[in-house]
């Protein structure tokens, strides 16, 4: 069986939070996973995973360089001894200058795709980046839209491209190369039992409904904000207040003003139809 789950997403649509739960439920022992010592999800951006496989320093590639390797590190990462190696990827499904999908898929197993009401995202991805509303609705539907790109190769990571948040969610689900499950934030701040159980049935470990809810009761939003109140995030960027901020869908509506709201369903409505996030007037 291929071994690679990726955990795909734009950011800020509940990726750290499925992580947090599939530590928690692959634990089992009753007690919150260390936010800071996830092992689930390890980023597939990366650039020590690029450094570790390649013996190079990436920072003395290319961003173009380091795509072509992408596949390559992903495969090797691949042959060490695991049932199941779940990978958390923000960019795109795109191919590198050679033609090749950076996921390769005879070592994939599948992908969960995880969406949010743009809206949300547009909120969220703001407080995230320390820029303006309107900048950050910009880059959302900014076509080569690639952060930690060539310009900044001292960061932790290396270029992975988002492109516009609805090309972003497209290039997963119209591929044909790797079975997608899709998950909607929405969904698992709802219905998280059912949302989350079918997470695991969809990596293929043995479900079991105890083991789900106590999973999702450890992996609450309050539990992870406190630990991060109390001992902080690793992953949260520097100069970011709080990683974890609010953890709710449609706070847009006290944020975002009327030509903000205009703007984004203007961008990116025919996705948001797709996912059920216009079925309401006033969306």
């Amino acid at each position: 069986m291929n071994p690679i789950i990726w955990l795909a997403s734009y950011p800020k649509v509940g990726n750290t939070w499925l992580r947090v739960f599939l530590e928690n439920f692959k634990r089992d022992d009753g007690r919150p996973a260390d936010i800071n010592a996830l092992e689930v999800g390890y980023n597939a951006s990366s650039r020590a995973l690029f450094d570790d496989a390649l013996g190079v320093e990436s920072s003395d590639l290319s961003a173009n360089e380091i795509d072509r390797y992408r596949p390559a590190v992903y495969r090797q990462a691949a042959a060490k001894p695991a049932e199941t190696l779940i990978l958390k990827a923000h960019d795109a499904y795109t191919l590198n200058d050679m033609g090749e999908p950076l996921f390769p898929t005879d070592v994939t197993r599948g992908a969960i795709y995880l969406v949010r009401n743009p809206l949300d995202v547009a909120v969220s991805f703001a407080h995230h980046l320390g820029k303006s509303m309107d900048a950050t609705i910009a880059l959302m539907a900014q076509p080569d839209f690639a952060p930690d790109g060539e310009t900044n190769r001292v960061k932790r990571k290396v270029r992975h491209k988002l492109l516009t948040w609805s090309e972003h969610a497209l290039s997963w689900l119209e591929q044909n190369e790797i079975r997608v499950h899709v998950m909607r934030y929405e969904d698992m701040l709802n219905c998280p039992l059912e949302t989350f159980g079918a997470a695991v049935r969809f990596i293929g470990w043995e479900y079991e409904e105890a083991r789900v809810e106590r999973a999702v009761r450890l992996s609450a939003f309050e539990n992870v904000q406190a630990q991060e109140r109390a001992r902080g995030f690793k992953e949260k960027p520097s100069g970011m207040p709080a990683f974890f901020r609010k953890g709710q869908a449609g706070s847009w509506r006290e944020e975002l003003n009327g030509d903000q709201i205009a703007r984004i369903i203007r961008d990116h409505g025919e996705v948001m139809q797709r996912f059920g996030y216009m079925e309401k007037k006033g969306v």
